[in-house]
């Protein structure tokens, strides 16, 4: 598998380069030279597959020879060790929940097949990995690498701009994942690991790596859940499928593009943000004009400058598809919370990033279409907000009941690079 450098296209690696090194020259994200395409019949015999053998498939297109099949479907295994089911909303919704792994977040698939990737890649080469997160990326990258061998992690989060519920899943583990409260929003978290990878001592030194969504094997994960989903789907659902993904970063619906490109039949997109909606102001306008990140009750989506977008971009160049037919939506506070009501009505209990991604999905579908929005996380993460708004007591999933009264092993630092880079080097 060949990848190329968005910024710099005669910069080209392989799969394992591009996994070990995150990104490439002038922070440019990596992204495949060849953009595989399964016929009608092969997506529809892929469709009566099991998650496991298709999601092989699926990976083994990109991936190419560089792992061995029987070897990357071993990974896949460990790595997808729990479903993604589709639950009926409506006659015509579904939401695809993507949150019954252990972080009990979609970024459990990525997080799980990028650590397979790089313990196969790696040996017993010393490892960091450095990655911000607006809340569900940190659980999910620490648990998938806690207590693997030669890897060290390192996870910047916004402080006080996480749910309690939410730090306390990857705060509380210590061991070789190290995790660090900025003074500052996710974006300065996210400028801060782009800073690390730009200092050439600290990525030789430490053998840096991230495990944001900008690495491009948790990426290519996330494709495999769109094609479970609608494999759960009755054929003439599949037919008229519009799905609606929430939106901060876009890697997850940068994943559901290339789903779309390799075949799966899927009649088009929803981009669904909070306030932070440079994107949609962007499909609206034509012009890229971020605003300061506001904080909101769906704060994992929490971005005004995601860092996927130039790969969504890219592959709508590539397609030869147009931009305008891509459907957005902004949806604020207010909304959202009349909205996790809306679906409580319904016997659907939400947690407010699935209830963005429902209500631009249900403002948007046609008669005759099925719509299916993306379940990000268990409710249980934002239990205190969930709660307050709809008025019931939620227990807690084990994942979190084990987690919730042990103390958070984090540090404080300021929005400041030099105060990282020697907490960083500081045993090197």
């Amino acid at each position: 598998m060949k990848l190329y450098n968005l910024k710099d296209h005669n910069e080209q690696v392989s799969f394992a380069r591009a996994v070990t090194q995150g990104l490439g020259k002038r922070q440019g994200l990596f992204f495949p030279h060849d953009l595989p395409e399964f016929s009608l019949t092969e997506v529809d015999e892929m469709l009566q597959q099991d998650f496991v053998s298709r999601s092989a498939k699926i990976l083994s297109a990109f991936i190419g020879d560089e792992i061995p099949a029987a070897e990357l479907e071993a990974r896949v295994r460990a790595a997808f060790a729990f479903p993604a089911p589709v639950s009926q909303v409506q006659a015509d919704v579904g939401c695809l929940e993507l949150f019954h792994g252990p972080t009990l977040a979609f970024k459990d698939f990525g997080g799980r097949f990028m650590a397979q990737m790089l313990t196969h890649i790696s040996g017993d080469k010393p490892v960091t990995i450095l990655t911000a997160t607006s809340g569900d990326t940190g659980a999910a990258v620490a648990h998938a690498f806690y207590g693997l061998k030669n890897v060290r992690v390192v996870i910047l989060y916004p402080r006080g701009k996480i749910s309690p519920l939410q730090e306390k899943l990857f705060c509380t583990l210590g061991g070789n994942i190290e995790t660090v409260a900025i003074d500052g929003d996710f974006d300065a978290c996210q400028a801060l690991v782009k800073q690390a990878f730009d200092d050439e001592e600290l990525k030789q030194t430490l053998g840096l790596n991230s495990a944001n969504s900008i690495n491009i094997s948790r990426l290519l994960a996330q494709i495999c859940y769109y094609f479970e989903a609608v494999a759960q789907l009755p054929r003439e659902a599949r037919n008229q499928l519009v799905i609606s993904v929430p939106s901060g970063n876009f890697g997850d619906l940068t994943a559901g593009l290339l789903a779309r490109s390799l075949g799966l039949p899927v009649k088009r997109f929803i981009a669904a943000t909070n306030v932070n909606d440079t994107v949609p102001r962007f499909l609206q306008e034509g012009e890229w004009k971020p605003k300061a990140t506001q904080a909101t009750l769906s704060n994992a989506m929490d971005v005004s400058q995601p860092n996927n977008w130039p790969r969504v971009e890219e592959l709508f160049r590539r397609k030869v598809w147009r931009l305008k037919d891509l459907g957005y939506a902004s949806v604020d506070d207010e909304t959202t919370k009349a909205t996790m009501r809306e679906l409580q009505a319904l016997g659907y209990t939400s947690e407010p990033h699935a209830a963005v991604a429902y209500r631009a999905l249900r403002d948007a579908l046609q008669p005759g279409e099925y719509g299916l929005f993306l379940g990000t996380a268990h409710p249980a993460k934002f239990k205190e907000s969930v709660e307050a708004i709809l008025g019931q007591t939620l227990s807690l999933p084990k994942e979190l009941a084990e987690r919730a009264d042990l103390p958070l092993l984090s540090h404080n630092l300021l929005a400041d690079f030099a105060a990282l880079r020697q907490f960083m080097m500081r045993n090197a």
